[in-house]
């Protein structure tokens, strides 16, 4: 059986909890089995249930992913206005133009 340092631990915990990575890829990625790490963050969460400054680190890593998930979707949507703000100007100019012609 592999011996994982407590460190290591935390780090994929927090991996997952705030950067939303998967338990399977982190179980990949660190040669441990989906059942350990699972094990890990059902530790962590008892632990921090216990204990309000690892509570407080919980919830601000949940709120950082949160807030992540967000600020990727506002640049979507601010993307897709730049876009369509692009394309009605450029309808404007041509109607524009067209009205010119006539």
């Amino acid at each position: 059986m592999k011996t994982v340092s407590e460190e290591t631990k935390r780090k994929v915990v927090k991996l997952h909890v705030q950067d939303g990575r998967t338990i399977s890829s982190l179980a990949a990625e660190y040669g441990v089995c989906h059942a350990t790490i699972s094990n890990w963050m059902r530790t962590y969460r008892q632990e921090r249930q216990k204990n309000d400054a690892t509570k407080s680190e919980y919830e601000l890593m949940q709120e950082v992913h949160n807030l992540r998930q967000e600020l990727a979707e506002a640049k979507k949507e601010n993307d897709f206005l730049k876009k369509a703000a692009a394309f009605f100007a450029k309808e404007s100019i041509s109607g524009i133009s067209i009205h010119r012609k006539s």
